[in-house]
């Protein structure tokens, strides 16, 4: 999907290193196939707005960063509540869709689907063109 992966925590390379081979190795085969990076001291963390200082963890979040360094999407969870990978997968086709192509994309859009032009033409009208899908 030419994207970079990088997972961060406030645990030493150690630390990673171990989990990746006792835990991470038995469910993804191979292990973890991008670099675990430390946030020793929360720096990195605190920064992004992911760092509880009273507990001394980053708190779960992920960050769609373009080519030029913006931060698109931010999604931050209570360690409770798991990720969803195919959400992740959708919504960086969804940049990328709109990197190439310039046209919006709607709620709901999965790749293939349709897109909006935007124009002045457009304005008040969306409804026109766009339904959203039905569950």
């Amino acid at each position: 999907m030419d994207v970079e992966v990088l997972a961060m925590s406030v645990d030493s390379v150690f630390s990673h290193k171990v989990w990746n081979e006792t835990e991470l190795g038995k469910m993804v085969d191979g292990g973890i196939p991008f670099p675990m990076l430390s946030d020793r001291g929360g720096k990195i963390g605190s920064l992004y707005g992911v760092y509880d200082e009273k507990a001394g963890v980053d708190i779960r979040g992920r960050f769609l960063i373009d080519p030029d360094g913006i931060i698109q999407a931010a999604e931050i969870l209570a360690p409770p509540v798991g990720r969803n990978p195919k959400e992740l997968l959708r919504q960086i086709q969804a940049f990328q869709h709109n990197r190439d192509t310039n046209e919006v994309i709607p709620s709901g859009w999965e790749p293939g689907g349709a897109t909006l032009k935007p124009s002045t033409a457009l304005a008040g009208k969306v409804w026109e063109v766009w339904q959203p899908p039905k569950e």
